[in-house]
């Protein structure tokens, strides 16, 4: 297909699924069906690159594209796969899927995809000073914004705490591991959220991922300084905010 002048491509790469779509860079809406195909096992560069393509085909796109990776990615090479197949690190994912692709890709931290989009379009709208995002899931992703300006790669999900790594305790899956409900979960994220809070003394937490669809089950259990609203982009944040991703535009440190 052509490329429309305010349409962008994304697409989501995750430890269970890999989603795209087309994207309406005016409104963060998806401006096409949303693709999902299982992330391959073992998660290996090659195979997943043969899932991008597909993607990329299935959709018709021939623009330029972006990619949220779940790990730290500078310059396109990837530097961390805590949640993802370790023969990843060292990678140069952006000329990977470029040359897979023949089209022009930019890979961006999963969580700094999905905090893009909130603040271009969601809960971080207009907001200025420092605002934290932070996605429950599988683990816990995080995007830090400083006057709407993201500081890419932060990855505050493999923070120490308590003497362990604190997604392994606090991500939305260690309540369905440890067979807990939401107030005794939430009591977990509190603790973590006010360790984050103390480094960094946000104005506003947006709590997004699987675990902010049942924000009213576990928000209102959570007692900290600093305002905290549920991500508005729900699913679609990370595919949306991949799309923005460009390299002149998005810091890669």
């Amino acid at each position: 297909m052509n490329r429309p002048a305010h349409h962008g491509f994304g697409i989501d790469i995750g430890g269970s699924g890999m989603k795209a779509a087309i994207v309406d860079l005016d409104t963060g809406e998806l401006a096409s069906e949303r693709i999902r195909i299982p992330t391959p096992r073992p998660a290996a560069p090659d195979a997943m690159a043969e899932v991008v393509r597909e993607l990329v085909h299935r959709h018709g796109w021939s623009g330029p594209l972006g990619v949220g990776f779940p790990g730290i990615v500078r310059h396109g090479v990837v530097h961390s796969a805590a949640n993802i197949d370790e023969s990843w690190l060292g990678v140069d994912a952006d000329a990977l899927f470029t040359e897979v692709c023949g089209l022009d890709v930019a890979m961006v931290n999963d969580a700094d995809a999905a905090g893009l989009a909130e603040m271009r379009w969601g809960a971080g709208r207009g907001v200025g000073g420092v605002v934290l995002v932070l996605t429950f899931g599988t683990g816990i992703g995080s995007g830090l914004f400083v006057d709407g300006t993201l500081v890419p790669n932060t990855e505050l999900g493999h923070l120490e705490l308590d003497g362990r790594n604190a997604e392994t305790h606090a991500a939305a899956s260690a309540r369905e591991r440890d067979g807990i409900g939401w107030k005794q979960w939430a009591s977990r994220v509190e603790r973590y959220l006010r360790h984050v809070e103390m480094l960094f003394s946000p104005d506003l937490f947006i709590v997004g991922g699987g675990a902010s669809k049942k924000a009213d089950r576990w928000l209102p259990s959570i007692s900290i300084s600093t305002p905290i609203e549920p991500a508005a982009m729900a699913n679609n944040a990370g595919i949306a905010g991949a799309a923005l991703v460009e390299r002149r535009h998005v810091p890669q440190r």
